[in-house]
Order: structure tokens, then sequence, then C-alpha cells
């Protein structure tokens, strides 16, 4: 069977501190990412690696009726996410690393688009990438690749592998730091034509409350960020935006209304405490209440 999306990454175990009590969840971009999908009438299929004895995330998701591939993994990989007031910006670290992903795992898996969710810098080979882009295009959160851990503790650095395997990416996602951390521009615009000039045909610039910008064919889009009814939780608010600009782009939507659906639904996401639960219903209703509020102003 092909499947219109396949993620691949791990699922996490998290520890979310913010100026609450600490909350102890899993995570990972598959875990946010699979949850946002799961209810967007898309075939999709999630790939992850996972210690035997901690499924019961993947009990969960299988309960949504998500298709999950589990790999062999010796440990689950742990997440320590600190959050400010400002919940645009986080501290992490990591107290446990799980095993990476192997080409050879992902021959009897095929789709038309695989996003791949790295969350640290060894979780993915080169090589993994040039088979997938063989028989599908490639979606890239980028993070992962800028994570390098020394003492626990997550330290940005540069991607060694980037002008290797950039030009097999399609689609990538990055916010206004980790391009810098690529290109070495603080400009995201001057950012992403350097990204474009390296091979990647459509950058995702996400920038918190201040929206996002996508790129693409020497063309910018500006997407606006719509305003929460109270900040709970951004945690995995990237991820979600993607499970919902990824399901629009496969359906054929254009670039500004699939970047303004998944800004919609990474203010839903925000909202509350963990995944995203909701549906398109739920996004499409909070953009038409944006669109009412800008006639009537």
């Amino acid at each position: 069977m092909e499947y219109e999306i396949c993620c691949v990454g791990h699922i996490t175990i998290d520890k979310i501190v913010t100026s609450k009590a600490p909350v102890y969840m899993p995570g990972g971009t598959s875990f946010y990412f699979s949850n946002a999908i799961s209810n967007m009438d898309v075939q999709y299929k999630l790939v992850t690696a996972l210690a035997a004895n901690e499924m019961n995330a993947v009990t969960a998701l299988r309960s949504k009726g998500i298709d999950v591939k589990v790999l062999p993994s010796a440990y689950t990989l742990y997440f320590e996410n600190i959050y400010s007031e400002n919940q645009d910006h986080r501290t992490q670290r990591v107290l446990q690393k799980a095993d990476p992903f192997a080409a050879e795992q992902m021959n009897d898996v095929n789709a038309k688009v695989f996003h791949l969710g790295p969350l640290l810098w060894d979780d993915m080979p080169t090589e993994l990438i040039k088979s997938l882009a063989s028989k599908a295009k490639i979606s890239l959160d980028v993070q992962g690749f800028l994570r390098h851990v020394e003492n626990y503790n997550v330290q940005a650095l540069d991607w060694p592998a980037k002008r290797e395997a950039l030009p097999y990416i399609h689609f990538l996602k990055a916010n206004e730091y980790e391009i810098e951390v690529l290109t070495g521009q603080s400009d995201i615009h001057e950012g992403a034509k350097i990204l474009f000039e390296w091979g990647v045909k459509e950058v995702i610039i996400t920038l918190g409350s201040k929206g996002s910008v996508i790129f693409r064919d020497n063309a910018f889009y500006n997407i606006p960020a719509y305003h929460p009814v109270s900040v709970e939780d951004a945690t995995g608010c990237g991820d979600t935006y993607m499970a919902g600009y990824l399901s629009q782009r496969i359906k054929g939507v254009n670039i500004q209304k699939a970047g303004e659906f998944a800004a919609a639904m990474a203010t839903l996401n925000i909202e509350s405490s963990g995944p995203f639960q909701g549906t398109r219903e739920d996004v499409v209703a909070l953009l038409q209440s944006n669109e009412r509020a800008s006639i009537n102003v």
C-alpha cells in the first residue's frame, strides 16, 4: 500500500517544565505530527522506534486508527523541555537516547511524502534521506539535525551533511534560529534563498507568535499568526503546523491557503496541553472567524 504521508521519527518521553507543575507525557515530532494529522482525511503511516516496555504511546495512536510500524530500540529517547514565560523559547536536555533509523528498515514502506522528524543529529543518516527520496518527496523538520548533546545539554550546532542532503529535500521546516545556524544568515529571507540555492524546493520558516514565511520559486508567502484564546503549552506546535501544511499540500491546496490552515491548527494546539485533538472543521471555523473579524475592522 502507498500512503499519502508517512512520518519517520522517535516517540519520546518528555518532561515539560513551565510556570505550572511539571508534566510527563509522550512527545517528539512523530507523536505530535501523528495526533494532529489523524483527523485530516489523509492516508497516513508512522514509523517510529522506542523501547519495548514503553509502548503505551503507540497503543494510544493505534486506538485512533493510525497505522504504526515500530522498529526495535534498546531505549526510548527522553527529553526535558523547560519553557520560560515566553512560550516561543525553550531549554532542552536529553537524559536518554534511542537507536537511529536505517535505510533498509524502510524498504517495505511506500508513501507520496515522507516527513522526517529527527530529534538528534545522528537519528537519521544521509543514506536514509537519499533512499526515501528515490521513491517520494521528502519533508524535513531540520531541528534535530542541529541538536548535539553534551553532558545531557542540547547545543545548536550546524549540520555537517547539509550540502549533501538538502538537494533531496522538497519541504524544509525551520525556525529563525535554525535558519541562522544552517546558513549563517540572521535575515530569514536571505537564509531561505540560500536553502533554495542549496536544493530545497519549499522552505517553511515558523516564527512562533509572529507567524510564518514560506519561500518557493523566488516568491515569499507571509502567513499570519492567529491569536489563541489562552496560551497553555507550545510543545508540538511546529509539528502540528507541518501536519496541517502537508495535509493540505498533498491535496493540491496552494501555499498561502495551506500555510493559513497550518497556522490555525498551531493556534488551536497552543490553547491546551498535549497534542492537537481537533478536527478539520475546528480549523476551518477558526479561519472563518478570523476572516469575519478582519472584514468588520
